[in-house]
């Protein structure tokens, strides 16, 4: 079983000038696999990490970004994945609220000379408990040149002028039920990480 997503607007809703970004969710055995297939723009140019760790502020860089969303406590795993190699996992409780950062992960890349992929093995136990919302997220380009890419974009209407991208509206999050994916009787597993923010 799987998902595919293709994103093919900007974030505010236009449609997207080069061959779109695609996110495939699968089931892993311990987690979802996430594989991304993507034009390679080699800008801005790669950050000075090490492939294959974490990076801070990634999202100032060439990345394609997953943000996996419980609606009902606002927490959610977000995920941004570098054609470099450099990866930046995020915790969040409450809209923009990082609460872990950096966490490892298993990520690979292969990159061509115009595209590239990527995949990466997201553990259940970064995954907020009721998990049932998503959105997908694609920068690259540098300067006046930065483009800001959504799988749901930020509807037409509620557009306000001089409004900035911020792929941290949730409201605009769609659905997504683990189930189609799993199984009718999957139950997500529960989280050590997340449990201990309760406590």
């Amino acid at each position: 079983m799987k998902m595919e997503f293709t994103i093919k607007h900007t974030w505010d809703g236009l449609p997207v000038s080069h061959e779109p970004v695609t996110i495939v969710l699968k089931s892993d055995n311990a987690g979802l696999l996430m594989e991304v297939k993507a034009p390679f723009f080699n800008d801005p140019p790669a950050p000075l990490g090490e492939p294959g760790r974490p990076f801070s502020r990634l999202w100032d860089y060439e990345v394609v970004e997953a943000f996996f969303l419980s609606d009902r406590t606002e927490q959610y795993l977000e995920v941004e994945l570098c054609p470099h190699g450099q990866h930046l996992l995020l915790l969040l409780s409450g809209k923009r609220r990082v609460w872990k950062e950096e966490l490892p992960l298993e990520f690979e890349v292969t990159r061509m000379k115009t595209k590239w992929e990527g995949k990466a093995h997201l553990p259940w136990n970064y995954f907020p408990p009721c998990t049932n919302k998503f959105n997908a997220f694609a920068i690259h380009g540098s300067g006046e040149e930065r483009k800001y890419e959504a799988l749901h974009p930020v509807p037409r209407h509620e557009l306000q002028e001089g409004q900035k991208p911020d792929f941290h509206r949730l409201e605009f999050f769609k659905d997504l039920n683990l189930k189609e994916l799993m199984r009718e009787d999957w139950k997500q597993p529960e989280s050590d990480i997340w449990k201990s923010l309760t406590n």
